[in-house]
């Protein structure tokens, strides 16, 4: 029998994530996931009369290609996946993953050719701008181990998280959209020296509700390139490139990352931000409110949404709030402002409008955690 979580996801993310139309073609490129969801995905396709394109990945094998090919290999697979997602009005990634460090140990001269050569024109630059996207983990007992979860537990929270409404958090987020807008500077300070100011003046601003993600719950612009000055320690673990970090703590001068830490992982961070000269510069600064996501779980799609949290990005800014900066890396990294995790405030022009993860601003209480849970989807 179909689980009934299948066809409510299936609901949510064709008609509302990438809201397809009729005679609309989508790409569902699929990660170590199940048939039944994959069939359920076709079919909801088909009844709203779009056109459903199946790309089956499995992680292992991604990883020997990776790691062991040529860049004739990687500019060839680059060149008939690009020419696919050229034809896709829509696109949705549905990532399961049997072993999260599946990609540890390749070379990162491997990992940064699959970057230039794959990843930056088949979805930085084409998937990214081109289609309406979305992109979404799928519950798996690796997600789970990482969680601390048994793993029914982490599906009933998996699944959970679509019980939100996303019509009412968009518009709970139109309201930090409008102060991000209007704002020029902002300051972060937070524990272990995070003292951090730049400015956000004339970058357009963006929400994100239920589209490009589920999970989802956050704003986002980006810091005007040469303007961040100071420091941030983020507190939350991470997984990027198959290898974890904890506490990493970056230093700022004119919008540059000067210096560099962590207490694990720092061996890794030079590699990272020497990728080309766009990795130590910031494309993204984000705000997070996700009412049913608490905890960090090194899995970006859910800790970028953390409820009072916010991610300062290293890398590639998006062209719908660019700040001109590009690279091949877009690594988000998250710091929670809650009082368990020390605190913190965010200011827009020396006004406080976050403190110790919750709204204090008037017209922004609607997006704190007991204006957002509802009993269903809005679809």
């Amino acid at each position: 029998m179909l689980d009934p979580r299948y066809t409510k996801l299936a609901e949510l993310l064709i008609k509302h994530s990438t809201n397809l139309q009729s005679e609309e073609h989508i790409l569902i490129e699929a990660f170590d996931m199940p048939s039944e969801m994959l069939t359920e995905l076709i079919r909801v396709v088909q009844d709203v009369g779009g056109h459903a394109h199946v790309a089956i990945r499995d992680m292992r094998i991604l990883r020997a290609l990776q790691a062991n090919g040529g860049d004739a290999a990687f500019e060839t697979w680059s060149e008939y996946d690009l020419e696919r997602m050229k034809r896709m009005d829509a696109y949705l990634g549905m990532r399961g993953s049997h072993n999260v460090s599946e990609h540890s140990g390749i070379n990162p001269a491997r990992q940064k050719a699959w970057g230039q050569l794959y990843m930056t024109p088949v979805h930085m630059k084409q998937r990214i701008n081109q289609t309406k996207w979305c992109v979404l983990r799928w519950p798996t007992p690796s997600m789970a181990q990482l969680a601390g979860m048994d793993t029914d537990s982490f599906e009933d929270f998996y699944f959970n998280v679509c019980t939100l409404d996303y019509g009412q958090m968009a518009e709970a987020a139109n309201q930090l959209v409008t102060a991000m807008a209007e704002s020029d500077q902002v300051h972060l300070q937070g524990p272990n020296e995070t003292d951090l100011t730049f400015s956000i003046k004339d970058i357009p601003v963006r929400h994100c509700c239920g589209n490009n993600n589920i999970p989802d719950g956050e704003v986002f612009t980006a810091p005007v390139k040469d303007s961040i000055n100071g420091v941030i320690q983020y507190n939350t673990p991470s997984l990027y490139r198959g290898h974890s970090f904890e506490n990493i703590k970056l230093e700022f001068k004119d919008g540059q990352i000067v210096s560099f830490d962590a207490d694990q992982g720092a061996e890794h961070l030079k590699p990272i931000f020497d990728t080309d000269e766009g990795s130590r510069y910031v494309g993204e600064f984000a705000i997070g409110f996700n009412p049913y996501i608490k905890e960090a779980m090194k899995d970006i799609l859910f800790d970028e949404k953390i409820a009072g949290s916010l991610h300062l990005t290293p890398g590639n800014a998006y062209d719908d709030a660019c700040n001109g900066n590009k690279s091949e890396i877009h690594w988000d990294l998250v710091m929670i402002q809650r009082p368990e995790y020390g605190g913190g405030t965010i200011s827009f022009d020396g006004e406080i409008i976050r403190e110790d993860g919750l709204f204090v601003k008037d017209s922004l209480l609607g997006l704190n955690p007991e204006n957002l849970i509802g009993d269903a989807c809005t679809v």
